[in-house]
């Protein structure tokens, strides 16, 4: 039996491989926009999967081989479908010399075969894992330089791949794959995905979501708003691709918020304001002359950025690297310029923020201005207050996402009782109307002292499930603050119904979980906590209800739980999955409304 190595060694002789294309889709308007090439080698070949035949070739010095010989028959191969979408090809790098062979095969392989250029997207991949991505930078400024786009592939969560996005400032950025996985609608995932694609709107990035393996997660990705999808749901790799994917549907979701003033001030509730990255940078007017601006930027080392102000109003940014290969791209820059006020050297009006302006709806603004630049202007009624950059913008996010991390759930990854608390008391200071919840399960030590806490585990990742899957980000926030106590902020008007059907569908879904003589029993025999020998009927939800003509007379969070937990009292008092709704306005008045589901 042949090794391995012989094995790669005469797939790469014979030009063996056989690439496998991944369509990549629109997720809102569900068309094929293009289609990444893997490298496959044949069927029955024991280095068939990508990640073996990748593997083996590096190990054995003959990666950047199987590079070669995959972009020639990827290109061969796709050319043959006379597709008109974007092929993506992989670039696995190991040393900087690896990159102009790659490159000179690729435009080889166009002037061969009928395909664009402006088709060809490089995935670049570092192979081996490292902080130092001078081989990334210096490959795509190589690959750029040659008129291709390029794509990020394999993003992840940390601070420097952060930075290198910024620095990189790819035309595509793939996210890593472990971020997709298990996702919630609230969980600390689908905000990074969220904050991710904000960032890459505003940088005129676009966003591949990949892995996407049920329905679930695909509507998911919708909702989030237009990017690029990629996984088995939508379509599996094939080496003759598909050129319509049929079983998407298009999922028209509004939102239902009390007014469009309240939508506005819960966004704003929801995460720090733009003024809080606001950075006052003295302007100077657009009359200024060149050369002063130069003598400006030649005195203030760290001054990246200088704004243009006429009367208070922003007229432009003068950005000093730009400024600076400006003025000296021709010998007598200076002496041609010098003299000349600084508008002359605006090209477009830049773009303005108001400072109330929520920090992941600036993204938004910078993408519909189709701007490419990395800073903007903050105002206020219209005037000048300030600069933001755009790397700063992302640290904020992503800061934001780390610190919503500290205080999560580790087995729900939902908020914890910090950030949920915070956001109940920017509600009340914001004079937003809202209601509130406290899901607390019925029986549940005598099931998880039973049935195991693995067991009891999966009861408490059912009810956040439960509350996920009803609670989407337009009608509230939930949180785990702990053990089997949940709270959902409810911020759409048909809050009620929303809370009966979370109950309903709980119910339907306990059974499950019980075997089937307990199911058919209705319970469990156990021990109390006195040791005395009980009947406890299946597992249920008790929800202590706040709503919203109370909680708008509340000072602080406080007040609300003391509410929230007097009103869980009472429904745990009515047999089943039942809610209790406490009207009280004043310690020495209780009304109150009762319910429990059939």
């Amino acid at each position: 039996m042949k090794s391995l190595q012989q094995e790669l060694i005469n797939i790469l002789e014979y030009k063996k491989i056989t690439p496998y294309f991944y369509p990549i889709i629109s997720s809102i308007k569900k068309g094929v926009i293009g289609y990444e090439a893997l490298i496959n080698a044949p069927e029955n070949s024991a280095l068939h999967d990508q990640n073996t035949i990748v593997k083996m070739a590096r190990e054995h010095n003959l990666l950047q081989e199987l590079i070669l010989v995959y972009i020639n028959n990827a290109i061969e191969n796709y050319s043959r479908f006379n597709l008109d979408s974007k092929l993506f090809l992989q670039i696995h790098l190991q040393d900087i010399e690896d990159v102009k062979p790659q490159i000179n095969e690729i435009l080889y392989c166009l002037d061969k075969f009928p395909l664009e250029l402006s088709n060809i997207i490089i995935l670049l991949r570092q192979t081996i894992p490292t902080d130092d991505y001078a081989v990334l930078l210096e490959a795509a400024s190589q690959f750029r330089e040659n008129g291709f786009d390029i794509g990020l592939e394999d993003f992840g969560i940390g601070y420097s791949n952060l930075i290198l996005w910024s620095e990189l400032s790819p035309n595509y950025v793939k996210i890593d794959q472990h971020v997709i996985r298990n996702l919630k609608s609230e969980s600390i995932q689908v905000n990074f995905i969220k904050s991710v694609q904000g960032i890459a709107n505003s940088i005129n990035s676009k966003v591949i979501i990949q892995n996407i393996e049920t329905q679930t997660e695909f509507e998911l990705i919708e909702s989030i708003g237009e990017s690029f999808a990629q996984g088995y749901y939508i379509s599996r790799p094939e080496p003759i691709p598909f050129k319509k994917i049929d079983h998407l549907i298009i999922h028209d979701k509004l939102p239902t918020i009390f007014n469009e003033s309240t939508v506005t001030k819960i966004a704003i509730t929801q995460s720090s304001v733009v003024e809080t990255i606001c950075n006052y940078i003295p302007p100077v007017s657009s009359d200024t002359l060149i050369n002063e601006v130069m003598s400006i930027f030649q005195k203030q080392i760290e001054l990246m950025i200088l704004p243009i102000i006429d009367n208070d109003v922003p007229v432009g940014l003068i950005f000093r690297d730009i400024f600076l290969n400006k003025l000296y791209s021709s010998r007598y820059g200076m002496e041609l310029h010098g003299r000349k006020p600084i508008k002359t050297f605006i090209e477009q009006a830049p773009l303005l923020i108001d400072y109330n302006t929520p920090i992941e709806s600036v993204s938004q603004a910078l993408t519909s201005s189709m701007h490419n630049e990395q800073a903007f202007i903050i105002t206020r009624e219209g005037q000048y207050i300030g600069v933001a950059t755009i790397l700063t913008l992302l640290e904020r996010i992503t800061q934001k996402q780390i610190d919503n991390a500290k205080y999560a759930n580790p087995l729900t990854l939902l908020s914890g009782s910090v950030p949920t608390n915070e956001h109940v008391d920017e509600l009340i200071a914001n004079n937003i109307p809202f209601a509130f919840g406290y899901f607390d399960l019925d029986n549940f030590k005598p099931f998880n002292d039973i049935y195991s806490y693995s067991a009891g585990d999966d009861i408490i990742k059912a009810v956040a499930k439960t509350l996920t899957d009803a609670i989407s980000t337009d009608k509230g926030i939930i949180g785990h603050i702990g053990g089997d106590d949940f709270i959902v902020i409810f911020t759409n008007e048909n809050w009620l119904e929303t809370c009966e059907q979370i109950l309903d569908n709980f119910k339907d879904l306990v059974p499950s979980y019980y075997k089937p003589e307990d199911v058919a029993a209705g319970g469990i025999s156990g021990e109390s906590r006195s040791g005395e020998k009980c009947f406890f009927p299946m597992t249920s939800l008790s929800v202590g209800l706040v709503p919203p003509h109370v909680t708008a007379n509340c000072l602080s969070h406080v007040d609300i739980a003391d509410l929230a937990s007097e009103s869980k009292k009472m429904a745990k008092k009515i047999e089943g999955n039942s809610y209790f709704i406490n009207n009280r306005q004043s310690p020495k008045k209780i009304d109150s409304v009762t319910h429990n589901t059939p």
